[in-house]
């Protein structure tokens, strides 16, 4: 639609200030509240079928029956309105509906907001300071609680049938429950697709992270359509591989490298820490699996006189430790690490830190999901090398890997 300058000269006649146009009082919410009232105007002539005092509304059976005030909130503060109303009773304002009292894309701030863990209050406090919008935290908390059947659609999705690499972790809130606090285990899944995207597959809420509650979060993700794992990649929690490998027997499990070295830290001295990582490496980063067995031994029989504990974990684990060294150099530290599961609870850590403890196990899932919405809007890339690793599943796992992903 053009619009007159000489309009627009008219209107800024008088203008001195910028406070003139877009202030609390200025031209900009001056102009949306009359072209909002008048829009509704047309809309009520479109209802009735006829002008204001046209005399073809004599007999009509309908006819306009004055106005009701409400005061609508947005980013031009609270903006008063007219609403007319017909006589019947039948006329439904279409531009800002009936019940609506807030303008478009005001609860999406109030959401976005909630989603970077910013608490009530502090939304509060800033709709005032900004919009110089007074809202009650019951408005927020509703608002924020039509995200939850958003959750709930999300976390039953259809799958896709076959994930080449699935990471899966868990990280702790503290929910209030029956007058206590109590740690609550959010189980987190991320997988990543045939084309190489990272995609999170859902978040389940437990007591404690462990292997049985895990048996459970994997025999729903087979339920909603996973017929297949290549790689499920894991932390060194007990019990952990036996639970993967009952739904999906033919997975394999990599445990995660990084965690298996921390653990073997915990077992040596401050003083001599970084000497004890620093002869692990050659082990996780040799060429291949008997170079990596080779690296093993030289390293037990420099440190197995003081610490025999580390040799004996690594030995104890190798079969999940070394699925990695089939494939390329450049995917295997995306194979042999958690750290994307492990950055993106990270990122959900910093997000839930600021509320001590969640009032529900709902309201932290709630928070989680928005969370996990503007984090994965940087997931774009697939990941490095993709089209060789799936060259190498092919080749390893033969008709396990869909042909028309290949073309």
């Amino acid at each position: 639609m053009a619009i007159d300058l000489k309009l627009i000269d008219k209107l800024l006649a008088d203008y001195k200030k910028p406070e003139d146009i877009i202030g609390e009082n200025g031209l900009l919410k001056q102009l949306t509240k009359a072209l909002l009232e008048r829009a509704m105007q047309a809309e009520m002539t479109d209802h009735l079928g006829y002008e204001k005092h046209d005399p073809a509304g004599n007999n009509s059976g309908n006819s306009r029956n004055g106005a009701t005030t409400k005061t609508l909130k947005g980013d031009f503060g609270e903006l008063p309105l007219e609403t007319p109303r017909d006589r019947n009773g039948t006329y439904e304002p279409k531009i800002i509906g009936k019940g609506q009292t807030r303008f478009t894309g005001f609860d999406d701030k109030i959401v976005s907001m909630y989603a970077r863990g910013m608490s009530t209050r502090e939304i509060q406090g800033h709709l005032e300071e900004i919009y110089k919008v007074e809202v009650s935290p019951t408005l927020i908390s509703n608002v924020t609680e039509e995200v939850m059947e958003e959750v709930k659609n999300w976390q039953s999705r259809p799958l896709d049938a076959v994930y080449p690499i699935v990471y899966l972790d868990a990280l702790v809130v503290k929910v209030r429950e029956s007058g206590h606090v109590r740690n609550k285990a959010i189980y987190v899944a991320i997988g990543v697709n045939m084309q190489g995207n990272k995609e999170v597959l859902g978040l389940w809420a437990g007591l404690a992270e462990g292997s049985k509650f895990w048996l459970q979060v994997l025999t729903e993700v087979k339920n909603r359509g996973v017929a297949d794992i290549f790689i499920a990649c894991v932390d060194g929690l007990k019990g952990f591989p036996e639970a993967i490998e009952t739904v999906f027997p033919e997975a394999q499990v990599q445990l995660c490298v990084v965690h298996q070295v921390r653990a073997s830290l915990n077992y040596v001295s401050w003083k001599q820490r970084k000497a004890v990582a620093a002869d692990l490496r050659p082990v996780y980063q040799a060429s291949t699996v008997e170079d990596a067995e080779q690296r093993l031994d030289e390293f037990a029989a420099k440190w197995d006189g003081v610490y025999p504990t580390i040799s004996q974990m690594w030995r104890r684990n190798w079969e999940h430790l070394t699925p990695f060294f089939a494939y390329p150099a450049d995917i295997r530290k995306v194979i042999y690490t958690t750290n994307a599961v492990e950055s993106l609870n990270m990122s959900l850590r910093k997000v839930i830190k600021t509320r001590g403890s969640f009032p529900t196990q709902d309201a932290a899932l709630k928070l989680l999901y928005l969370a996990l919405e503007h984090i994965a809007k940087k997931w774009t890339k697939p990941v490095k090398d993709w089209k060789a690793a799936l060259q190498r599943f092919a080749i390893l796992l033969g008709d396990r890997v869909p042909k028309a992903e290949l073309a």
